[in-house]
């Protein structure tokens, strides 16, 4: 049974679609995406508006990339493709015992549950699905079919031991971000190896963001691409969704035009570009070296912390010095949230201590807060006069050049990665983290190796 046979049938999946009459661009994207024949003229009219293609696809995709502004219904339809998927489909190269999964991760665990609870409720109130669940919790379904659905952390390590019958990739422009220990490229490389075995579909959803990444480069290199076995599907919200308010909108466009083009217009942001690549940070890592010991001749330390109230950013110190033109990061700590800052203020101090620091700059976060709590372990908290901004600028030519000794830590570089160019409506440019993400390392990590350069260009050692 085809998926777009499920969608017309009210005892399957067709229970789920509410109002038929809106759903016109998802049944043909459905229908493109299955290679399933005989589009309507308006059919063929919004497959060719949104792929950019001119001849209807004579089979299934193997990758569908859904490239679609926010609140389109890229998740609903995408647990309805996730359902059917696993219900309608047999998978005959599976051995006895074998279970096929369908796999969603996401750049934040919580993200890729709310496909997983779409699927959980599908199956829940659907009277003839029901019976097929042998067990149901936040980070898997099970079915009495062999077929489980998995909600897995965006780490290629960590994917490489299951058999994917379909994998689903949620906001896939924010792959490997800076939670994450993996570049998108090496996740998307490794869940592509799943599906060799069943051949299954790869599901990849997202709003645009930047031009960079897995998302702009798979657009760049299949969208329009008649024949391609990867579809590119490309969408404003309301050519998705009808239903979204167009007065909202409209205000939405006046007052952020470059956020709106990417949030409801599905156009890729062009106020942003990439800090530094990948290679040129990697180039500084020393591998293997994850903390350097006190030396205690010869060498004057710095550091810098990067204070947090232990609810939601991690708190972060970096220690460094310089060897000739060359600036070293020694120590890179991070407590992550929750956690108490009175403790971890504790902890830093005996860390500098135990460089033989009694000084530590930070930004200005909380006011008084981190020189009060430093100050009663006999260590005096410094404010940087340099925002963090500043610090990202001055650190890029160090980058460049080859005169900074990274330690081998890969969250730092990720973060030190995923930091971007933004150029405000007045021509101003700040480097800083993306949306929804974070540079706690990165902040002092630059802050303790640009603040060793500025003292030592002043002659303060």
């Amino acid at each position: 049974m085809n998926i777009i046979q499920c969608l017309e049938d009210p005892k399957l999946l067709g229970q789920f679609i509410k109002t038929p009459e809106t759903f016109t661009a998802w049944r043909t994207f459905h229908k493109a995406s299955a290679g399933i024949p005989g589009p309507t003229r308006e059919e063929l009219k919004i497959y060719r508006e949104c792929t950019g293609r001119s001849k209807w696809p004579k089979q299934a995709a193997d990758e569908s990339w859904m490239i679609i502004g926010t609140r389109g219904g890229k998740s609903f339809n995408t647990a309805l493709k996730a359902a059917h998927l696993a219900v309608f489909v047999d998978y005959p190269m599976l051995s006895p015992g074998e279970v096929g999964t369908v796999i969603v991760v996401a750049p934040v665990r919580r993200q890729a549950r709310v496909i997983k609870r779409y699927l959980s409720g599908f199956f829940k109130q659907n009277p003839l699905l029901a019976p097929m669940v042998v067990s149901d919790s936040n980070e898997e379904l099970v079915l009495n079919n062999g077929i489980e659905v998995a909600i897995l952390s965006d780490d290629f390590r960590g994917l490489r031991n299951y058999t994917a019958v379909a994998v689903v990739i949620d906001e896939a422009a924010y792959l490997g971000g800076a939670e994450s220990a993996s570049p998108d490229v090496e996740i998307l490389r490794s869940l592509r190896t799943r599906l060799l075995n069943t051949e299954g579909p790869l599901l990849a959803i997202s709003s645009p963001y930047a031009r960079k990444g897995i998302v702009f480069d798979t657009h760049r290199r299949h969208f329009g691409k008649d024949g391609d076995p990867i579809l590119v599907w490309k969408a404003g919200s309301g050519v998705m969704n009808p239903t979204l308010s167009r007065k909202k909108m409209d205000r939405m466009r006046e007052e952020d035009p470059e956020g709106a083009a990417a949030d409801l217009d599905a156009e890729f942001r062009s106020d942003l570009e990439d800090y530094v690549r990948r290679e040129v940070v990697e180039a500084c890592v020393i591998p293997g070296r994850y903390e350097l010991p006190f030396i205690q001749k010869g060498v004057t330390y710095r550091a810098f912390a990067d204070p947090s109230g232990g609810s939601k950013d991690s708190m972060t110190l970096a220690i460094s010095h310089a060897e000739g033109e060359v600036a070293v990061l020694d120590v890179i700590r991070e407590a992550k949230p929750p956690f108490s800052p009175d403790k971890v203020v504790t902890e830093f101090s005996d860390t500098l201590r135990s460089y033989g620091l009694s000084r530590v700059t930070g930004d200005r976060y909380a006011g008084m807060w981190p020189r009060e709590r430093f100050s009663k372990h006999g260590v005096t908290y410094d404010v940087a006069e340099k925002p963090k901004s500043d610090l990202y600028q001055a650190l890029l030519p160090m980058l460049n050049s080859g005169t900074v000794e990274l330690l081998d830590n890969p969250r730092l570089t990720t973060q030190i990665v995923n930091l971007e160019r933004r150029t405000a409506r007045g021509g101003r440019d700040s480097i800083d983290h993306p949306a929804g993400m974070h540079d706690d390392l990165a902040n002092a990590a630059a802050g303790a190796l640009v603040t060793l350069k500025i003292n030592k260009m002043a002659g303060v050692w």
